[in-house]
């Protein structure tokens, strides 16, 4: 028996065909694309097994705090895992029966050459040396105490000057010195110091709000402060000059100072009447002078 078809079939015939070709294509296309999505799955589960296998995982920060806090307290100590690190530390400390060496630094938040010191010769120096040294900052300078409808205070780089002393006063008060410091060096290490005061303060004093720095500054104890640092400064004997202006063991003479502004590492190693530390060897290092002068 033979089968005929119509004209009418004969047509639809490779339509149909056509149409099932592409179903087929599309489906083949479909599992092409849903076998490679399993694999790159599946080599990524691998991958984190094998990790959690062996331990393997991305480091993550040890605690909360900066590493020149970590010895701070034993608390601080146990959450950063490093309380055995700070015992040895503590062990190799100096004599604290022998005083250490007791710095003044008498600068302003804005002098390019108060800025250069202590990031170039203090800061590095006191990292290294806080076991023996005293240090003491006077964020005050060349500024005057004035009767104004401005404010009671003239600086010698203008009122922006006066607010990162302001500043800077408070947070020494607000924190002590050794967290203070840190903070100011972050400041004075930035372009900008009055814009970095903030993230620097939430860097490194992350306990203290910047709430409680700006009521001092707009406050009454902001004023008071830089009037305590304005008496310190004019008590000065012989009177600055300069800044920045530093006094060892409450002295000043110019070769302590000349000294300073070029290796101040190893006059304080040289200075400590106790047993010098490990960190007080290598060779001493000379750097120019610089300074802003009164007016």
């Amino acid at each position: 028996m033979v089968m005929t078809l119509s004209s009418s079939q004969e047509e639809e015939l490779p339509q149909s065909s056509l149409a099932a070709c592409l179903r087929a294509v599309w489906i083949c296309f479909l599992l092409r694309i849903t076998m490679r999505v399993l694999c790159l799955l599946a080599v990524g589960f691998l991958i984190v097994t094998d990790h959690k296998a062996f331990g393997i995982s991305h480091p993550k920060p040890a605690c909360r705090y900066p590493p020149s806090q970590w010895c701070r307290s034993l608390e601080i100590a146990v959450e950063c895992k490093v309380q055995k690190q700070c015992m040895e530390l503590s062990a190799i400390k100096p004599n604290q029966t022998v005083p250490r060496v007791a710095l003044t630094l008498y600068y302003e938040s804005l002098c390019p050459d108060c800025r250069y010191f202590i990031t170039q010769q203090l800061f590095p120096t006191w990292t290294m040396l806080q076991d023996i040294l005293s240090l003491t900052l006077v964020p005050y300078g060349n500024a005057k105490e004035i009767l104004s409808a401005n404010g009671p205070f003239s600086c010698q780089h203008g009122e922006p000057e006066c607010r990162g002393n302001m500043i800077e006063a408070c947070i020494i008060h607000l924190t002590g010195t050794s967290l203070a410091f840190q903070v100011i060096y972050c400041m004075e290490s930035a372009t900008n110091v009055l814009n970095a005061a903030e993230p620097c303060l939430q860097l490194y004093a992350p306990s203290v709000s910047w709430a409680t720095v700006d009521d001092c500054v707009t406050g009454r104890l902001g004023y008071e402060l830089m009037h305590d640092y304005a008496v310190m400064t004019r008590a000065l004997n012989p009177a600055h000059t300069h800044v920045p202006w530093v006094t060892f063991d409450g002295e000043h003479t110019e070769e302590n100072e000349a000294r300073a502004m070029s290796s101040l590492f190893n006059l304080v190693c040289e200075l400590y009447k106790g047993v010098k530390p490990p960190a007080c060897t290598g060779p001493m290092v000379r750097l120019s002078r610089r300074g802003c002068l009164t007016d």
